[in-house]
């Protein structure tokens, strides 16, 4: 019930006829070091040669303490710049979440956050107008190296901007 994967199958992957081989599933029940050697052993050979993956589409979201992916405000993951794919320790829920690191998020060719309610207004304004602190706020680390960023925010999430 907390797999992000089968959210996303249901609402999404299931009715687009994507094929097998262009669904990367992480799979969030293993063991969590052993989990983000494999997925990211499997994007390496998807992507061969290639310096980190390129994703046609990242598709994020945002906390409202500004975490996006599974990069936690403080979390060690943070710091990652070499692999592409990190098992995260996060305190606040006090487990594991795999997670793409940063710079592998930024390697996409269009990254698109999806973000939405009130409870966010005040963080996505410090997120796009604040300070940069990407240990406070992770979701400021997203910046496309070489793709584009769009922001989706309704209403109630645009609220302080």
């Amino acid at each position: 019930d907390q797999s992000i994967f089968r959210m996303a199958s249901l609402a999404l992957l299931d009715h687009v006829g994507l094929r097998p081989r262009n669904v990367h599933r992480i799979v969030g029940e293993a063991d969590p070091t052993a989990a983000a050697v494999v997925y990211e052993a499997e994007l390496k050979a998807f992507f061969a040669g290639q310096p980190w993956p390129a994703f046609d589409l990242v598709l994020l979201g945002m906390g409202d303490d500004g975490h996006t992916a599974s990069l936690f405000p403080g979390s060690a993951a943070l710091a990652q710049t070499r692999a592409w794919v990190v098992s995260n320790w996060v305190e606040k829920f006090r487990t594991f979440r795999i997670t793409l690191s940063a710079p592998a998020i930024n390697a996409a060719r269009h990254v698109v956050f999806a973000v939405t309610g009130s409870a966010k207004a005040q963080c996505i304004n410090q997120v796009l107008h604040g300070p940069r602190d990407p240990q406070r706020l992770p979701a400021q680390l997203i910046a496309p190296t070489s793709g584009n960023l769009d922001w989706l925010i309704d209403k109630a999430a645009a609220g302080n901007l």
